[in-house]
Order: C-alpha cells, then sequence, then structure tokens
C-alpha cells in the first residue's frame, strides 16, 4: 500500500497538492508515514510554505523520534537557506542535532532574505560565523552577498579553516580587506567545485595549492595574472569545467600570449575578456563559448573532441578551433564578423552537425553569399536551422540558389533586425526546402516609433505569413517580437 501511494505521489506535482490532502494521506503509523516520505522525491526546493508547514506538522503526529537524523539532516541540506535552516533546527533537540552533524549545504544570500541588506557588516559576519559553527559536516558553503563591499580578512579565514576538511563545494563573491588567499585555504582537500567571485588570485604554487578533486572553476571579476592562471589549471588534475567572467589578466612585458593547457578540460565559458593572443590546448574539450570578447587571435589545440562551439558578439581577427571537428553537433554564432571562407574552412567536415545558428553574423567580404544548396550538402543531418534575414544591395545573405532539400530540419528559426517586403518570399523559399519541418519561429525587431513605410511592411508580412501557413497547416508558428 505504501509502495502504491508513493507512485501516486511521485506521478503528482506535489508543488500543486495542498497540504491538507498530503497531510490525510500521511495520517497513518509512524512508520508507514516515514516510509512513505522516503520513497518519494520531494523537490525540497519548488516546495510551498504550506505544504512544508504540513509535513513538519506532521512529524509532530506521528513522532520526531521514528525520522533518523540523517534524513532530517538531508531535508535541511535541500533547504539550503541559512535561515530556513536556522528556523528548522529550534524544532526539537533532534533537528538541532541533525543540523550540527548531518547538514551539508548552507547558503547566505542576500536575495533570500531581505533583513540581510539591514544588518552592519560587522553583525553580519558574526551571524555567518556562529552559524558556520554551529555544524560539522558542511560539503557546501555559499556566500553571495551583493549589498556587502567587504568583510574583514578574519572571520573569512575562520569560515575557511573550520570547513576546509569536509568542503566540497565553495561559492563566495565578496572582497575581503586585506586580501584573502583562498587558494591557500582550500588546497590540498576535497573541494571538487570553486566559484570565486570579487576577489584577486597571486602567487599560485602548484605544488603547494594543489587541488587533487577540483571539476569545475569559476571565476568573475578576478584580479589574476596569465601565468597564475595557467599554473592554476596546472594543480588542478581533474578538472572539467572552466568559467572566466571579467577577470582582469595581468599579462607581464615578456608574455604577450595567454597560453591555458590541460588535458582534462571538457567546457570553457569566456565572457568579457581582453587580450592580443590567446591559446588554449585542451585534447578533451566538447563545449567552447565565448562572448563579449576582444581578441586579436584565439586558437584552440585538440584532438576532434568538439561538439559544441558557441561564438556570441566577439571580435576577432584570426580563429582557429582546429581542423579535427568532424564531432561539432552545435553551432551558434552570433553577432559576429568574418570571412566565410574561414569560417567555412573551420566546420567543413562537420558532418554530424545537428544545430546551426548564424545570427547577425557579417561575412566580410561583400561578394560572399552563403546559398542553401551549401548549407544542406555540407551539414546533411541538421535538425535545427537559425538564420537571420540580411539584405545587402538588394542581394539576400542567405541565398535560395540550388535545389537541394533540408530533409532532416524540423525546426525553423527566422528572423530581421531590418524588416523587408522580401521578408516573406525568403521564408516561403526556405518552407519550400524543409519538407519535414514541424515548428516555424519567427524573430523580428520592431523599433517604438514605426513610420508609416514600416507599418506597411509589417503588415503585409503578416498577411503573406497567413496566406503561407494555410499550405503548410501542419507547422506550429510562434512570433516573437521585441
Amino acid at each position: 500500500m505504501v509502495e502504491a501511494e508513493a507512485k501516486h505521489l511521485k506521478r503528482t506535482s506535489i508543488g500543486q497538492r495542498d497540504g491538507h490532502e498530503i497531510l490525510h494521506s500521511l495520517h497513518r503509523s509512524a512508520w508507514d508515514c516515514w516510509r512513505l516520505i522516503s520513497a518519494v522525491q520531494i523537490d525540497w526546493f519548488g516546495i510551498s510554505d504550506k505544504i512544508l508547514d504540513s509535513l513538519v506538522f506532521c512529524g509532530y503526529l506521528v513522532g520526531m523520534e521514528y525520522l533518523p537524523v540523517e534524513v532530517i539532516g538531508n531535508i535541511l541540506s535541500r533547504l539550503g537557506a541559512a535561515r530556513d535552516v536556522v528556523i528548522a533546527s529550534v524544532t526539537c533537540r533532534k533537528w538541532r542535532e541533525a543540523c550540527r552533524n548531518h547538514l551539508h549545504n548552507l547558503s547566505f544570500n542576500s536575495n533570500d532574505w531581505p533583513v540581510y541588506r539591514d544588518l552592519t557588516t560587522s553583525r553580519l559576519e558574526i551571524l555567518i560565523t556562529q552559524t558556520i559553527f554551529q555544524t560539522t559536516a558542511l560539503q557546501c558553503l555559499s556566500i553571495f552577498m551583493d549589498n556587502v563591499d567587504e568583510f574583514s580578512a578574519a572571520p573569512v579565514i575562520a569560515w575557511l579553516m573550520y570547513t576546509r576538511e569536509t568542503l566540497r563545494r565553495l561559492l563566495y563573491n565578496v572582497r575581503t580587506t586585506p586580501s584573502v588567499n583562498i587558494l591557500e585555504k582550500c588546497g590540498r582537500q576535497k573541494l571538487e567545485m570553486l566559484v570565486l567571485s570579487h576577489n584577486s588570485i597571486t602567487g599560485v604554487e602548484p605544488s603547494y595549492q594543489r587541488f587533487p578533486s577540483l571539476k569545475s572553476l569559476s571565476l568573475s571579476y578576478v584580479s589574476i595574472s596569465a601565468l597564475d592562471l595557467s599554473l592554476l589549471l596546472t594543480a588542478c588534475p581533474k578538472i572539467e569545467v572552466l568559467s572566466l567572467v571579467n577577470p582582469e589578466i595581468a599579462m607581464s612585458d615578456a608574455q604577450a600570449t595567454m597560453e591555458l593547457s590541460s588535458p582534462t578540460l571538457k567546457n570553457i565559458y569566456v565572457e568579457a575578456i581582453s587580450l592580443d593572443k590567446f591559446i588554449l590546448e585542451a585534447d578533451s574539450l566538447e563545449s567552447l563559448h565565448l562572448k563579449d570578447s576582444i581578441l586579436e587571435l584565439f586558437e584552440l589545440i585538440g584532438k576532434g573532441t568538439l561538439k559544441h562551439l558557441k561564438i556570441d558578439n566577439v571580435s576577432v581577427i584570426h580563429l582557429d578551433i582546429g581542423e579535427s571537428t568532424e564531432n561539432l553537433e552545435v553551432v551558434d554564432v552570433s553577432n559576429f564578423t568574418i570571412m566565410w571562407p574561414k569560417f567555412y574552412q573551420m566546420i567543413p567536415r562537420s558532418s554530424k552537425l545537428r544545430r546551426l545558428r548564424l545570427w547577425g553574423v557579417v561575412f566580410d567580404d561583400e561578394d560572399e553569399i552563403v546559398d542553401l544548396e551549401t548549407i544542406a550538402v555540407c551539414f546533411p543531418h541538421l535538425t535545427h536551422l537559425s538564420l537571420s534575414y540580411d539584405l545587402r544591395d538588394g542581394v539576400l545573405q542567405y541565398g535560395l540558389q540550388g535545389s537541394s532539400r533540408l530533409e532532416n530540419v524540423v525546426v525553423l528559426e527566422l528572423g530581421w533586425s531590418v524588416i523587408s517586403d522580401l521578408f516573406s518570399q525568403w521564408v516561403a523559399g526556405l518552407l519550400e526546402r524543409c519538407p519535414n519541418l514541424k515548428k516555424l519561429v519567427i524573430k523580428g525587431v520592431v523599433s517604438e516609433a514605426k513610420s508609416r513605410e514600416e507599418c506597411r511592411m509589417l503588415a503585409n508580412f503578416t498577411s503573406s505569413i497567413v496566406r503561407l501557413m494555410r499550405k503548410y497547416m501542419h507547422v506550429e508558428v510562434w512570433f516573437e517580437y521585441e
């Protein structure tokens, strides 16, 4: 009976169930109640306060002594937010014990509780210190305080030293005065993920500040030299994910190129970086995302493992992702200028390509036209195709030359930045080339102050699409205007 009801609850969104209904379902013997709770994988993050109150009250009905402290610790860990954990832990002695010995996740976030913003920095430091020191098994510590300019170094060091032996994930975004060498405090331990913001990293010593278990590293608004960043990657023999957001990269006079190397790196995200030369050697890289960056040269040295390539609003003179691109499955390029021969040379053998998005891409030669024939022949397995409309000197950027069909395309995304009467004709031509299309998404930019001519073209486009869709009744159509 318990197993059957557990399956029923799994099929029902607990976020939509009334608290009294759950309470009624659990009003049985204590043992069956907690067996049922254990059998259902509850999303404690999405659960409403009303339902949570009912479950806690249910605990009183059936007896707290029947719930193991380890289970209580898991519940508190799911809550995460320090305020909720502290309130829940005062329920009874057993919950306080669970908080002390079995709480794994603890988060201090200024968005979780408005009172954080009203506290002075010193009072906030005391509150965080007292809460952390009441635990002994923290595995994840998150401190994100957007309203705090800086913490004193002493309490930050105390938090790190107290939790370093059990900590596996650290997320920290507050400046410290004076600066704290977080790598020194957390090195040679069990840390698997480090998310660091608004701090500086200096004097990296791979032999001493080693992270044998670190798999994910995120640095945002961090000051670090190119040499230290390279050494830091060397100190992480298992790293798989690297994120660099607006880092302040210091380059020495003798070093004009930032070179990073990792045999285990699988995913890299780079945003708001400005460098002359950036060379990345990563034999296992599967995903590369460059955004809002200025580079003279970017070169990827790998072994053909790249599957996802995304370039968004990047200025780069020379882009080289290697010759082995046969495993590429997703190419997403937007707001980018490049010569078509160079771009085409990067992905000519990407026969496995499933998704291609070219949005706001300007090819540097006025005579260069990318026709659908080339796309259809080179990428026969495409299922998602996204193209933005660009009319240059009366000629379409993505012409309809040729007769090859895009047999496997099921989602087509088309859009404009400046509307033209020819746009609807272009859409019609593309629909004819995609016989198995299931969904069409139209994206357009509509100015607030529209001229009479713009209104006329928009009206004509709407009428054309209505007539066109009568021919393609099986295609789902979406419109997104901005």
